[in-house]
Parts: structure tokens; sequence; C-alpha cells
């Protein structure tokens, strides 16, 4: 079930990740120095500011918006496709006008 797409992932070492390379975490860590804390915890952060791995805001957010947009503008075009094929689409000769015009013509004519 899944899960057979190659070599297994390997985990980078602890100290493959510091709180002093991201000013971010190092803000957070000073702040909480100055009030007399430490937080064991903060290195665990720092895999998330790192732009190799996990990518940056603009990237994810640019993930999160258009992932799959290729295939939905290429279903899009083909089902546009297929409408004007079959003349089933909008723009197939004025749908919508001449129908019922002609035969309301033809029943004020046979009045």
């Amino acid at each position: 079930m899944g899960g057979h797409h190659g070599e297994p992932y390997t985990v980078p070492h602890a100290s493959t990740y510091k709180v002093e390379n991201v000013p971010q975490l190092l803000e957070v860590k000073e702040a909480l120095a100055r009030q007399g804390l430490k937080d064991p915890w903060l290195r665990n952060e720092a895999w998330r500011y790192e732009p190799k791995g996990f990518g940056t805001h603009r990237s994810r957010l640019n993930t999160f918006l258009f992932r799959g947009f290729g295939v939905g503008f290429c279903a899009f075009l083909a089902t546009v496709a297929v409408e004007y094929a079959l003349g089933i689409g909008k723009g197939q000769g004025g749908h919508g006008h001449g129908h019922g015009h002609e035969e309301h013509d033809d029943k004020a004519g046979h009045h």
C-alpha cells in the first residue's frame, strides 16, 4: 500500500538546524533570555525556516494556491473543445435567440 517510491528518506542530524542560523528564532531566544527563560525545543522549529527543505513563505503559498492549475486549465480547454465540436457550447450561433421568436411569430400569424 504505497510507500514504494524509492529508498526511505534520511533524517538529518540534529546539529544540522541551529537557532543561530534563523534570525526569527534568534530573536525569540534572546527575548526569552531577557526574561530569564530558555526554550530547549526551539531548535526543533529551525527546519521550518530552511528555504532548501521547506521553501519560502511565498513558494509555499504559490504551491498551495496554484497546485493543479495546469491540469485544471487543460481540462477546461478540453471541455470547451468538446462542447464546440458537439455544438453544445454557448458561442454556437445565437443560442437563445430565434427559437422562441419564430414560434411566437407563427402563432401570431395564425390568429
